[in-house]
Formats: C-alpha cells, sequence, structure tokens
C-alpha cells in the first residue's frame, strides 16, 4: 500500500486488527478492508503494541542515508551554535575556515533538528515599507521607543519614550507592562502634552507596536529597518540620556520613575542646551517654528 496522509487510515488499523481478534480470518478481512493479506499481518502486530487504539501512520523519511552528517560533525555544529550564537550561515563558514565541507542547507537543517534555530513568529505580520518623511516641521517624524529597567526582585519596569525629530521635544513615562493598549494610552497622552499634532511615527518591531497599534493609532506609523538602531539614533541617545541624568538616580519603582520624569522633562525640553540643535533647548526651536508660521 502506498504512503497515505489519510487522516482517518489509523483508526481503519485499528479496527481491522479488531476484527481478526473476534476471529475473522485474515483473508477475510483484507477483502472487506481492500488491502492485501500481508498489510492485515502487519497491523495485527502492530495491534499488539498500541492495544486498542489508532495505529498511526509512520514516517516515510528514511532511516539512513550514504551522504547524511556524521554524529562528530553534528555535535561540531551544535557545539560551534552554543559557543558564538550566530546564524548557520556564519557558522557554516567558521567550519569551512577548519577545514570541514558542509553545506548551509545541512548546517541549518541540523540546527532545526536540535531546536537550535530562533525562527520567525508565526504571529508577526509582515509590515509594508514606508518611505521616510523630509522633516521640515515639528510632528514631521516622531520617534518611539521602550526602555527595559530590572528592579531589585528582578520585575520589568517598561519606560516608553518619544521624541520629535525636528526640534528634539520629548516625552517619557513609566508602565508595569509593555502591550499595544500601553502603546496607545501614552502616544495619546504624549501627543495631548505636546503642542503639535504627530504627522508620522516611527518605532522598531517591538510587539507592543505590531500591526493593531498601526490600525489604531491616528499618525502614519512606519517601522525602522530591522537589527538598525541608527534609524532610531536620535531616540536612543535621549534614553541614554534620561537613563544617565534622571532615571539612574531614582528608586526602581513605576510611581518613583514617573515623579524623577515629571521634574526632569521640564528641565530637558526648556532649558537644556542641546549639541544637536546648535546649543539651544527644544523649546526655543518650537517658538521660532511658531513665529515663522505666523509671519
Amino acid at each position: 500500500m502506498s504512503y497515505t496522509k489519510n487522516p482517518y487510515l489509523p483508526k481503519v488499523r485499528r479496527d481491522a486488527a479488531d476484527l481478526v481478534r473476534r476471529g475473522w480470518g485474515i483473508r477475510q478481512t483484507a477483502r472487506y478492508v481492500g488491502v492485501s493479506p500481508g498489510t492485515i499481518c502487519k497491523w495485527v502486530k502492530k495491534a499488539k503494541i498500541y492495544g486498542y487504539r489508532p495505529i498511526p501512520t509512520l514516517s516515510c523519511k528514511p532511516k539512513c542515508h550514504p551522504k547524511q552528517l556524521s554524529q562528530e560533525l553534528i555535535a561540531k555544529i551544535c557545539d560551534k551554535r552554543l559557543a558564538i550564537k550566530r546564524s548557520a550561515e556564519v557558522i557554516q563558514q567558521e567550519l569551512v575556515n577548519e577545514g570541514i565541507r558542509v553545506s548551509l542547507s545541512s548546517v541549518k537543517r541540523t540546527l532545526d533538528r536540535m531546536n537550535l534555530l530562533k525562527k520567525r513568529s508565526p504571529w508577526k505580520r509582515y509590515h509594508f515599507p514606508i518611505l521616510r518623511p523630509d522633516v521640515l516641521k515639528q510632528g514631521d517624524l516622531v520617534q518611539i521607543d521602550t526602555v527595559h529597567i530590572l528592579n531589585p526582585e528582578g520585575r520589568r519596569i517598561y519606560v516608553f519614550t518619544i521624541l520629535d525629530v525636528f526640534s528634539r521635544w520629548a516625552y517619557a513615562r513609566a508602565y508595569e507592562k509593555a502591550n499595544t493598549q500601553t502603546a496607545l494610552n501614552f502616544v495619546r497622552r504624549a501627543e495631548q502634552i505636546a503642542s503639535f499634532p504627530f504627522q508620522v511615527i516611527q518605532s522598531d518591531h517591538g510587539s507592543e507596536f505590531s500591526q493593531q497599534f498601526s490600525e489604531h493609532v491616528c499618525s502614519v506609523h512606519r517601522h525602522s529597518r530591522v537589527r538598525r538602531p541608527n534609524d532610531n539614533a536620535h531616540l536612543e541617545r535621549f534614553n541614554r540620556t534620561i537613563q544617565e541624568e534622571c532615571l539612574d538616580k531614582a528608586d526602581k519603582t513605576v510611581n518613583d520613575f514617573n515623579k524623577a520624569l515629571k521634574t526632569y522633562l521640564p528641565y530637558y525640553n526648556e532649558k537644556r542646551l542641546h549639541f544637536g540643535l546648535k546649543l539651544q533647548t527644544p523649546l526655543q526651536i518650537l517658538m521660532k517654528q511658531c513665529f515663522q508660521g505666523i509671519d
């Protein structure tokens, strides 16, 4: 009988073997089921192992292959992965440099069988690319990110940060959770505090900035390139500044972080001089743009 993926066949095997157990002949059962007597004999032998249960269809994968990788080479691939923690391409090239010839597909299959591959989540959706806008005024491009901080108890505190690229105006707030709803509430709160609307919001591919965030946020949402933190360079620099000058000096609790941010953010936006703004403050840039709009 040819290999099949029929989901009902395991139960047919069970029932055929049970007919033989009840007194039916091998040939009579074979004619009734529509298979050869030899197949019925095999099913009866397997029924002694599985009992009165569906007899599963075994894999058609060959048990051996003349060109299969040796156990020594498989162990080297796994050890290399655990040691350098790099991709399959890097591991394959490392082995080639050591004089071991192995194909990239073999390395990938080996890592997959050993559960050493970090696969893409099936829940993540593809983000259509959106061109980066020209930053000509405040709100044209606003960058958002999340800073993860561990408290002494080992629990995470999530500090959402947002920054306008044109004026360097920034806002931040600490939360106990980092999900889509929290991100949406943070953006709405920041836009109420800011004196300008957000036209385009740029984020990384964090789970809190998912497709649901894109669908419910009022602004255009674009994602930065994967593993390209320089795309959010302005905000990454602000994250470092806010940790060094504010968060590191406060107790690691959500309430203490928010109290410290409530004091620090007015100083950052109104008094702190920025080299990126030619030693001006974000408030001065916003005021200049406001006066130019009036003129």
